[in-house]
């Protein structure tokens, strides 16, 4: 793993960072780099991992995991955050789980063209997502109303705002830092 700050690494750390590090595993037995990246304040990775799986991992959303893995890697591409978008883009895709559709939403978001693949309350989440990530202080009511009448309730809202507010926190965070991707194992549902 490489990035700009000093990274204890497992076979260096105390009893009480191991123990941490335990507590954010990915389902694959690993650390990823943007947990490992809190070693000096262990405190801020047990947060860090507390709202990122409360955001998109948690079983009480309503809205479909491939639409928040979408909403994040979306963030994380208006952001230039290649870290991020990487593992979060994998996740898309697997949720997804139709290669051909993956692909048609993946080049629309690199051109910055959700519209050509998105419509109704999808494509009026990644436009607020565009407006939140890129220029916060411009939200107003409207962007709300817009939300709901495109059918979201307010519960969804603020799940569409945690996942963009989590990522525009954790792309400032990967970006920098200059975390890198080497040693990771891409994507949450890697093997």
């Amino acid at each position: 793993m490489s990035a700009w700050i000093e990274i204890i690494a497992e076979s260096e750390a105390d009893s009480a960072l191991l123990e941490k590090l335990d507590q954010v595993r990915a389902p694959n037995g690993t650390v990823d780099n943007v947990m490992k990246v809190h070693s000096l304040r262990p405190q801020t990775m047990i947060g860090h991992h507390s709202l990122y799986m409360s955001v998109l991992h948690h079983p009480d959303n309503t809205l479909p995991g491939w639409l928040l893995e979408t909403i994040a890697s979306y963030t994380s591409l208006l952001n230039r955050c290649s870290y991020s978008f990487a593992n979060h883009w994998s996740n898309a895709a697997h949720l997804i789980g139709n290669d051909s559709l993956a692909t048609k939403i993946h080049n629309a978001l690199q051109h910055d063209k959700p519209e050509q693949t998105f419509s109704g309350k999808e494509l009026a989440i990644l436009q607020y997502t565009k407006r939140l990530t890129v220029s916060p202080g411009d939200i107003c009511k409207e962007d709300i109303e817009a939300l709901r009448k495109s059918g979201l309730d307010d519960g969804q809202i603020l799940e569409v705002n945690q996942v963009c507010c989590y990522f525009n926190y954790v792309n400032r965070q990967l970006n920098g830092l200059g975390v890198t991707l080497e040693g990771d194992k891409i994507g949450y549902y890697s093997n």
